[in-house]
């Protein structure tokens, strides 16, 4: 399989010494694959706005591209500007613009509240220096008034000058088709990239699908609690399942794969190499 599809990396923001340093090893060892960005996320309400950018300059340094995450989060609108153009400033030429936590009692005049409004934000300042990637819910966002209203706030997003939505991770290929079926229905005729999270640990993955409203079918639920025990065979086990369903995706015609790398690289890359995507 030739790297014809869009490919990403995501990384959250490491705080330490260490973890950096891994960081590090992880954008040298996936590199291979020429991905077209690696994105660091922001954090809740941008509790890790310095380390993000921190770490975004440093793989931008790096020779790689990076694409720094952005939330809304009820930021004022002249913080993120500064921040956007100190990234204009370094290079830096993809964004990750998400609505992201928001904090309890916002309503300032000069605070953003949903993503449309940064990424109309970042067009009104920057035209088109940003290529502007948003997120997507394939099983809809867990605080979706209803599916068709999540749907209109994704249109709302590209036009207000989005390039290319990236999903929440899922595990059910239907739930993508039918998404991108009811998308098109839309108007919204913009690239939806499929986001893929390796199955490395129950305890964590079942903690962060409840928080996001990713649903792990009941099967697979029940096949991982199983392993739990045996992080080897559960591993193994995982590298079978979301093989078969990057397989089914990109079959199915996704535009992309990008992956939530967790900070590792071993997984991701061994995903890469299933599928056959070619190498430097």
């Amino acid at each position: 399989m030739t790297n014809q599809l869009h490919l990403s990396f995501e990384f959250f923001a490491a705080k330490t010494k260490e973890g950096k340093q891994k960081l590090k090893t992880t954008c040298e060892k996936l590199n291979k694959y020429s991905p077209e960005f690696y994105s660091v996320t922001y954090g809740a309400g941008g509790s890790t706005r310095d380390t993000t950018k921190d770490l975004v300059l440093d793989i931008q340094r790096d020779g790689y591209q990076a694409a720094p995450h952005l939330s809304v989060g009820g930021d004022r609108r002249d913080d993120v500007l500064a921040l956007v153009q100190s990234y204009a400033d370094a290079g830096i030429n993809k964004l990750v613009a998400l609505r992201g936590d928001l904090p309890s009692g916002i309503g300032g005049t000069k605070q953003l509240v949903h993503a449309n409004e940064l990424v109309a934000l970042v067009r009104e300042k920057s035209g088109d220096h940003f290529e502007i990637n948003v997120g997507a819910y394939p099983e809809i966002h867990p605080e979706a008034e209803s599916y068709s209203k999540d749907i209109y706030w994704l249109s709302e997003k590209f036009k207000a000058g989005a390039d290319r939505a990236i999903t929440q991770y899922f595990y059910n290929p239907d739930a993508y088709f039918r998404f991108i079926d009811e998308c098109t229905k839309a108007g919204i005729d913009k690239p939806i990239v499929p986001g893929i999270m390796p199955l490395t640990n129950y305890h964590n993955l079942v903690r962060f699908s409840d928080n996001c409203g990713a649903e792990i079918p009941r099967w697979l639920r029940w096949q991982l609690k199983e392993r739990s025990d045996s992080p080897q065979d559960l591993v193994k086990y995982g590298l079978d399942i979301v093989t078969n369903l990057c397989e089914k995706l990109v079959a199915g015609g996704a535009p992309g794969l990008h992956f939530y790398t967790m900070n590792q690289w071993q997984n991701s890359d061994t995903l890469c190499s299933n599928l056959g995507l070619t190498t430097k």
